[in-house]
């Protein structure tokens, strides 16, 4: 068997931006699990606690986020990812099972892409990362909004309210993104097909059938990019209720996915 060991003490110089809690026994697998956007550790918690009589499980606050400080400058998923790694490298010895729910997702795709030595397998639950395929008028609805929105955003500094333009033409996320906005625009213009077709490790996708945030098609082309990916959709789930009424659908998946994992490492 491959000795994983978590390190005693979380709290190391780099990792002072990145806030975790570890649960389980310490043993393998380990699991990191990764938040979405606009939510912390807390979110994966119930579904965590369920699997912590197997393996180890340490959730993290992504910088930003929950008890983690802000990044100095508005990073993109490369950046978390990097982060990330070098938390792992600092607080695990061994490859780990990454659990990522939406942006985590992001982050995920980007760990396994950039640190393959540090991820045993993916495990993304309602996963970003690909451009929305949208009917052509939608994409042209959107397109004229975004275009409408970079205009009027000029005249701000001649009185215009930013607080009615976000109002009016900014998502839920944007609005409520504050200090992150930047952060946030910059990652939601990412298109990481190219990371995913670089993905070598045991990858599974499980995505709720009513979600309207990351809907199934894209867990399908996902699933076309990453070599020997598993694809679940779970009827009845959403977005966000895939972690919470949900999560007895998603916690036996999880658990046979560290299964055959951890029987991959020892």
């Amino acid at each position: 068997m491959k000795n994983i060991v978590i390190k005693d003490n979380l709290a190391t110089p780099v990792t002072s931006l990145i806030s975790s809690e570890s649960l389980g026994k310490k043993d393998s697998p380990v699991v990191v699990w990764g938040h979405g956007w606009g939510q912390s550790r807390k979110a994966f918690r119930p579904l965590a606690e369920g699997l912590e009589s197997f393996g180890t499980h340490i959730l993290v606050d992504f910088p930003g986020f929950g008890d983690s400080p802000m990044p100095l400058e508005p990073w993109g998923t490369a950046e978390y990812a990097d982060a990330v790694a070098e938390f792992l490298r600092q607080n695990s010895n061994g490859p780990v099972i990454w659990v990522g729910h939406s942006f985590g997702c992001r982050v995920g795709l980007q760990l396994a892409s950039r640190h393959p030595d540090l991820i045993s397998g993916l495990f993304l639950i309602a996963g970003a990362g690909l451009k929305r395929k949208r009917p052509l008028w939608q994409d042209i609805y959107f397109k004229t909004r975004t275009l409408v929105f970079k205009v009027l955003k000029k005249f701000i500094p001649l009185g215009l309210s930013e607080d009615w333009l976000r109002s009016k033409f900014g998502s839920t996320d944007y609005k409520n993104a504050g200090a992150l906005r930047s952060i946030l625009v910059k990652t939601i213009g990412e298109d990481l097909s190219d990371v995913a077709r670089t993905v070598s490790c045991p990858t599974a996708l499980v995505y709720g059938m009513n979600d309207t945030e990351t809907p199934p098609e894209i867990g399908q082309r996902l699933q076309k990019l990453i070599p020997g990916a598993e694809l679940t959709i779970l009827p009845g789930q959403d977005h966000y209720s895939v972690l919470g009424e949900g999560r007895h659908q998603v916690a036996p998946l999880l658990k046979q996915f560290m299964e055959r994992i951890d029987a991959r490492i020892r």
